[in-house]
């Protein structure tokens, strides 16, 4: 922390109240979060362990608000819960040990797919549709590979997680990002105790930011909940375009 000088701090806190609040509606934060973080002087597996650790307040604030108003339900997710944080906790233990070189090269296009999908599907996700494919067959592929993934990099796992939801088991677009966010918090959760383990938290940062993320993490869930998919479209699709930008430019 004594690199931070209290300007720095104070632009940190912004930026994790951005984070929070884009991330409830549509996923992305991290997007902010991370490169702040490294800007700020952070080694990269600290970047990423504290974000995680900050990320994982809003998260938690996002999902307290969508299951009070009724729009996921926790319990019957026991095993997407379960194999995703299996996933994220597997994907952290990894990405310590290797380069994330591979995935960030091919990640962008399939980013790029999802805001093409959304973007040219304007009535996709306004009504319930059939499920496609088992709840079980869901949480060992969509929970535990979208976990791992999360664990190990991270960018656009909320949009990942949306177009499961929406395009497998055919929930609208509002109840999708409610079981995101579950989801989002469990990788986080996995993801952060293998960080923890690996001493690459900085603790009073990351719970200081933990503050500003939980006020927008509550902004955004209640944005989401008041106009649902018409923010939570336009703003997946900024979130997957501005994901695939960003790993263009990190490649």
């Amino acid at each position: 922390m004594e690199f931070l000088t209290p300007e720095l701090i104070l632009i940190l806190l912004t930026v994790a109240f951005v984070s929070g609040c884009v991330d409830a509606i549509a996923g992305g934060g991290g997007l902010i979060t991370v490169p702040a973080l490294l800007l700020a002087g952070l080694p990269p597996a600290a970047a990423l362990g504290t974000n995680k650790l900050q990320a994982v307040f809003g998260t938690l604030t996002a999902v307290i608000n969508f299951n009070r108003k009724g729009h996921v339900n926790i319990k019957p997710m026991a095993l997407e819960i379960a194999l995703t944080f299996a996933g994220a906790a597997l994907g952290a233990l990894t990405v310590q040990s290797m380069d994330p070189g591979v995935l960030l090269k091919l990640i962008p296009i399939a980013m790029l797919g999802i805001a093409l999908y959304f973007g040219f599907s304007p009535n996709i996700g306004d009504i319930e549709s059939h499920q496609r494919i088992s709840k079980l067959t869901f949480a060992t592929t969509v929970g535990f590979g979208i976990g791992f993934y999360d664990g190990f990099l991270g960018p656009g796992t909320g949009s990942f997680f949306v177009l499961a939801y929406v395009g497998l088991l055919g929930l609208n677009l509002l109840r999708a990002t409610a079981h995101t966010k579950v989801l989002n918090l469990t990788s986080n959760t996995g993801g952060l105790v293998l960080f923890v383990i690996g001493g690459n938290v900085v603790w009073t940062l990351g719970l200081l930011m933990a503050v500003t993320q939980v006020a927008g993490g509550y902004v955004g869930s209640h944005l989401a909940i008041k106009h649902g998919g018409k923010l939570i479209r336009p703003l997946i699709v900024i979130s997957a375009i501005a994901a695939s930008a960003k790993l263009l430019l990190d490649s």
